[in-house]
């Protein structure tokens, strides 16, 4: 059983922040700019769960090729909008805040959204190379379930509701995943080869293959109404989740009498507005957070263990979305994610003060450099992987797997070069705070 790379408990950070042109007025226009990229990203992600929930339903109610195709699609597209959404995990905001009242108000979600690896025997069976067939999981125990384990507590699933697979997700270890787009990915597509040698093409083989779950198993098979029923549990949950996240960046500003605990309540505090003038939350203290979480989100999360750990092994079983091996855009996409809120910019689209503007020209000129050093590499993952060979079989190709581990390094110098943006806004910052001192070691 793997170990969930799970979000920091961000700690204070040692460092000052000097009296500076940043500080105040500029510090509130970049935090203004945040928190729109933060509702509109959001907004985005939840009317394509949305989606995803309805084409689940479609498929539960008329299970065929077409109806499947047609879910495994809305899945893609949500990951599109969501993938873009993870640089506001690590910086102590509603999707992670591990303590105080953001943590209490919106329950740090993150973890049942989008937790991965997962052990997938516990969802449903696996096939391994010589042909058996796991057992014991969730969709075949109609009955009481447990986990396993430490401190592993046993839930109820005679029917498979959203409150089940909640009570179970990372209920006896962190890989013990049953919620969020993972689970939903596995139970659509299966697994995609054996993860013992999967360079042997034992289960699915080629390049271009993902996983290819078998339409029986949601029709004739004994436990097919079990998988649809999880099917659209897991979409609700999802779909409230991320309302719950949403919520908290929507706009319900005071002038017009909004005085809500959840609905804009995070967004408010970041700006200085919230009708509880202790919850709100330094400009200047806010940003330097925000920075570092930036920081070591595309250095330690998506450089390392979303990138690194996976090429370096290399290991089918690291990637982000080994399932549908839509890995490459989950890459993508976070990587998107940062260089909009580096620029202030969603979908091409200028919002405002970003941090690049008060970045210094030399400073603007290392990011420029790695950035379109790391444009290119991402490209050519993306157009190998939709024309040639997914990421699985890029990272044991040589050549290929020498540029995704440029790409890693180059992302990791651009996780680095965010003590220099931070340093040119009168922020200080080491290269320790912009690193997670838990990162896997390869």
């Amino acid at each position: 059983m793997k170990t969930l790379y799970k979000p920091l408990a961000f700690s204070m950070l040692s460092t000052c922040i000097a009296s500076s042109s940043f500080a105040g007025t500029q510090a509130k226009n970049f935090l203004n700019t945040y928190a729109d990229l933060a509702g509109s990203s959001y907004q985005a992600a939840l009317s394509d769960a949305k989606s995803l929930q309805s084409a689940l339903q479609e498929f539960a109610a008329a299970p065929n090729a077409m109806t499947l195709e047609y879910a495994k699609q809305a899945w893609l597209q949500s990951r599109e909008t969501y993938g873009v959404t993870e640089i506001f995990r690590l910086s102590e905001g509603p999707i992670d805040a591990e303590e105080g009242w953001v943590a209490d108000t919106y329950g740090a979600l993150e973890g049942q959204l989008n937790a991965w690896p997962l052990d997938e025997n516990m969802i449903d069976y696996t096939t391994a190379a010589d042909g058996s067939v796991t057992s014991g999981n969730i969709v075949d125990t109609a009955g009481v379930f447990n986990p396993g384990g430490e401190d592993a507590e046993a839930v109820d699933v005679s029917s498979i509701t959203a409150d089940a697979i909640s009570a179970l997700n990372e209920n006896g270890g962190d890989a013990n995943v049953a919620t969020g787009y993972h689970a939903i990915e596995f139970l659509l597509w299966g697994q995609d080869q054996d993860y013992s040698n999967f360079t042997a093409d034992a289960v699915t083989p080629g390049a271009l293959a993902a996983g290819a779950r078998p339409l029986t198993d949601f029709t004739t098979d004994a436990n097919a109404t079990r998988r649809l029923e999880y099917l659209n549990a897991a979409a609700d949950l999802l779909v409230s989740d991320l309302e719950t996240v949403n919520s908290a960046w929507v706009k319900c500003e005071m002038k017009h009498g909004c005085k809500s605990d959840t609905k804009g309540a995070y967004r408010n505090a970041l700006l200085g507005q919230h009708h509880d003038s202790a919850k709100n939350l330094a400009a200047e203290e806010a940003a330097r957070t925000i920075i570092a979480g930036m920081g070591v989100f595309i250095k330690s999360e998506l450089a390392n263990e979303r990138i690194a750990v996976a090429v370096l092994t290399p290991s089918e079983e690291d990637e982000h979305s080994c399932f549908s091996d839509n890995t490459h855009r989950d890459i993508a996409l976070n990587y998107q994610g940062f260089v909009n809120v580096l620029k202030g910019e969603l979908n091409g689209e200028k919002l405002g003060a970003s941090l690049y503007d008060s970045a210094s020209a030399e400073t603007q000129a290392k990011l420029d450099s790695l950035i379109a050093a790391i444009d290119t590499r991402v490209n050519t993952m993306n157009e190998l992987a939709e024309s040639k060979m997914h990421f699985d079989y890029q990272i044991v190709d040589a050549t290929q797997a020498n540029e995704i581990r440029r790409m890693k390094n180059d992302m990791r110098k651009l996780g680095d070069a965010m003590v220099a943006v931070a340093a040119d806004l009168s922020i200080s910052l080491t290269e320790d705070d912009v690193t997670d001192a838990e990162e896997t070691q390869i």
